[in-house]
């Protein structure tokens, strides 16, 4: 029930759906798992590996019928290989893809091969006979860092390879786990895909800015900001939007879910967001240290000297006039008492 608890709290449902989402776990037939891993640097495996509410253990265990993994699977070689095959026969239509990773096209998509196959071809097979595909992590979603000019393999996004798939994008450099069990628990729950974004992402987790969420946000408003690294405003908490975070015009939601057992995330350890979770972020929103000059979609973040300046005069003033009014108060205390 704490587990289900939590799921309704990422979903942001309502804690009378619980029961629900406990009799959808509790029903038999645990949705199988074939998660594949094309151009990736495995984080998104290791997030999974290091999910605590719940475990990985709990996860592949009660929550998921992990299949196919490379890097968790008992099976090697031919048997791994079998293992995959003997899913897409007796499951087609039925299970679920997670794909980790990029998926290169150029010629032919010989730049990345398994088992004597490309990871085109596989994507192909797997995705395209799938109920349904999730993407982990931003290289499997949008083509990531993989796909970063000049991108010589031709690098992209499951849904750009395999046009007909059906895909849901979880980015992030790397995924938060628990959007993905998340997900996963909407599907079993209430028999389809969450709602999604123009960019394929759930709308629970992607549906929010960073900007809108972050704990530093109120320094912004008074326009208190991080000038240099090791500052008293940087020790402080203070807005790291002139340092190059790029949380006003990124979607995730880092500064709730977080990461590490919840512990903390980028922005919370000191370090602006990169926005990992948009599409060509690595294009894009570079430099990461430096400020962009606009922010598509909101206004004040493209004026936040002025802005910052203005705020912080005014609050003087208002402070000035407090200490005034508050001295005629003093002033007027001991006439009011001689009056008595």
């Amino acid at each position: 029930m704490k587990f289900c608890t939590a799921m309704s709290a990422v979903l942001a449902l309502p804690v009378t759906l619980v029961p629900k989402i406990a009799a959808a776990l509790e029903a038999d037939g645990r949705p199988s798992i074939i998660w594949l891993e094309f151009q990736s640097c495995t984080g998104d495996t290791e997030a999974l590996l290091r999910a605590a509410n719940p475990t990985v253990g709990e996860i592949v265990l009660d929550v998921l019928s992990v299949d196919y993994s490379e890097t968790i699977m008992a099976a090697a070689g031919h048997q791994a290989e079998e293992a995959r095959m003997k899913t897409l026969k007796e499951q087609k239509g039925k299970y679920i893809a997670v794909v980790e990773g990029a998926i290169p096209v150029k010629d032919g998509g010989i730049y990345c091969c398994i088992a004597g196959k490309s990871a085109l071809d596989i994507a192909r097979d797997v995705c395209g006979n799938a109920l349904a595909t999730i993407t982990v992590g931003t290289c499997a979603s949008y083509g990531g860092i993989p796909a970063a000019a000049p991108n010589p393999t031709g690098a992209v996004g499951v849904k750009e390879a395999v046009p007909g798939a059906t895909v849901i994008n979880l980015p992030g450099c790397p995924v938060n786990t628990d959007n993905l069990v998340a997900t996963v628990v909407h599907f079993l729950t209430f028999g389809k895909l969450p709602a999604v974004d123009g960019k394929g992402r759930p709308l629970f987790a992607y549906g929010k800015r960073i900007h809108d969420n972050c704990e530093r946000r109120p320094h912004f408003d008074a326009g208190q900001y991080v000038e240099a690294w090791g500052s008293e405003a940087h020790r402080s908490g203070h807005c790291l939007y002139k340092m190059g975070c790029k949380g006003p015009e990124t979607f995730h939601n880092c500064p709730i879910q977080r990461y590490n057992e919840k512990t903390n995330w980028p922005v919370g350890s000191g370090h602006g967001c990169a926005g990992c979770s948009e599409p060509q972020f690595w294009d894009t929103m570079t430099p990461f240290y430096k400020r962009l000059p606009n922010v598509p979609g909101f206004g004040v973040e493209t004026t936040a000297d002025k802005i910052g300046t203005g705020l912080a005069v005014a609050t003087a003033a208002a402070f000035a006039a407090h200490g005034v009014v508050s001295a005629f108060r003093r002033k007027d205390e001991p006439e009011r008492e001689k009056e008595e």
